[in-house]
């Protein structure tokens, strides 16, 4: 590095990978800024350069106090110990800049010399200071999974059943009659611990209750008129609940039933397909239900607009994963009990790291946003518009719904105006959503109102 590039560098401002000291004196410091980085990405210390960007350097007598300071914090205060590169820079006038470079860490978490985990926020650092933080460092390290993490549920929560059709159908085996027998197959097959308790595997696939035993474990599903959220306004909603799969299939459901039903070129008196693949949905559900961060406590949301479908999932991308990096299949397992039992067949599976492209594959108007910053993964599904007599009559209905729930006392001809249709077509209308139950009079035709089911 020249002082050419070194410049080209300072003026791009500090960030959570780069970090400017005009001078270092206190090892204590250091070696946080050092643990900071190596608990992130990885970053660069610029030493002799001020948080303003002004290069000022230190003299080359400097040179050797400073190194013998990053030498000391790198291997006596810091657990466990660091291998940071140091690059001098010649800035002018005997003065240089010494570039310490920080590799991302591969013995998670890191610790200073107080036990004082410290992460990367922004240009500044902060400490650890809840579990579910701790956790997700051990996770990332490979050393923690959430979904081995015991329970309070007992073997009395199990689903013998299906706990014993799925033995029976994937391992030929019967289902032990004693608790002692079958508690030590659960921990062989790494769904509980060895005091007894299912862990979070166990109670999510094979648990008669999940939602009793982690109530936000589950899937949220709205399905609103328009394209933007309303607070009280929506057609269809639902909370999933139960085993994995029945989760899957139940949120599966829901997509298809408010999914648009197209010919596809085939006769008029033959069955529409879905507008949009089934196999997409599949591939999104199966990534939401078995990728998710568990450290989060908060569901699975579906969200269903006229002209998108969002899957919205606890926890970013984990580690180096990008979505650029999953379009191309690349993986990065978080949850390897469930991938396991997943891969033998309790959800639809076809392959690790290869559902992302396959959903690509079959629908192209996918879209994925990583939201590191608030913790979340949504996958866009969206939707082709059909400009037809059938849609042009649900968007009317729904104005009419929308307008008698506000105005219950508006005539045909008062509605007709509103939303610029003949009063002919509203009287049609609402006769179809009288019949679907969807409205009902209330008194007399002069001086009644319409209450909205």
């Amino acid at each position: 590095m020249d002082a050419i590039e070194l410049q080209k560098i300072v003026d791009r401002g500090e960030d959570s990978r780069l970090q400017s000291k005009a001078d270092v004196r206190n090892v204590d410091a250091l070696a946080s800024e050092m643990v900071a980085f190596s608990n992130s990405e990885g970053g660069r210390l610029l030493i002799g350069v001020t948080d303003r960007g002004n290069i000022r350097g230190v003299t080359r007598s400097e040179v050797g106090r400073i190194n013998q300071l990053i030498s000391n914090a790198a291997s006596q205060h810091v657990r466990s110990p660091i291998s940071p590169i140091t690059e001098n820079v010649s800035v002018g006038k005997g003065r240089v800049v010494i570039v310490v470079t920080v590799p991302k860490g591969i013995d998670k978490p890191y610790f200073d010399r107080k036990g004082i985990i410290w992460l990367k926020s922004g240009s500044d650092k902060r400490r650890v200071n809840s579990k579910e933080e701790l956790r997700r460092l051990f996770q990332m390290s490979d050393q923690f999974h959430a979904d081995e993490l015991p329970t309070r549920a007992g073997l009395d929560a199990l689903d013998k059943l299906r706990f014993r059709d799925f033995l029976k159908e994937v391992f030929k085996l019967d289902i032990p009659d004693s608790p002692e027998e079958l508690s030590k197959l659960l921990q062989n097959m790494n769904l509980s611990t060895y005091e007894g308790r299912l862990n979070l595997a166990g109670v999510l696939l094979f648990a008669e209750r999940p939602e009793w035993i982690k109530p936000q474990f589950i899937v949220k599903a709205v399905r609103y008129p328009g394209n933007s959220i309303h607070i009280t306004d929506y057609l269809d909603c639902e909370d999933f609940t139960g085993p994995l799969r029945n989760v899957f299939d139940d949120s599966l459901a829901f997509v298809l039933r408010n999914l648009r039903k197209v010919q596809a070129g085939r006769g008029v008196n033959a069955p529409g397909v879905p507008e949009i693949p089934v196999l997409v949905f599949e591939e999104l559900l199966v990534n939401a239900l078995v990728h998710r961060d568990y450290l989060i406590s908060a569901p699975v949301r579906l969200f269903i607009f006229d002209n998108r479908i969002e899957i919205v999932s606890p926890g970013h991308l984990p580690n180096n994963l990008t979505v650029e990096k999953i379009r191309h299949g690349n993986s990065n397992i978080r949850n390897p009990i469930l991938v396991s039992y997943v891969a033998k067949g309790l959800l639809p599976y076809r392959g690790l790291g290869s559902g992302i492209k396959r959903a690509l594959e079959a629908w192209s108007e996918t879209d994925f946003f990583d939201d590191r910053e608030g913790c979340l993964f949504t996958a866009t599904v969206h939707r082709k518009e059909i400009i037809s007599s059938e849609k042009s009559s649900e968007k009317s209905s729904e104005k009419i719904i929308r307008l008698l729930r506000a105005e219950p006392s508006l005539s045909a001809q008062e509605i007709a105006k509103r939303i610029e249709i003949s009063p002919r077509a509203v009287e049609k209308q609402i006769a179809r959503l009288k019949k679907e139950g969807r409205l009902r009079r209330m008194g007399p035709a002069k001086g009644g109102h319409w209450e909205v089911a």
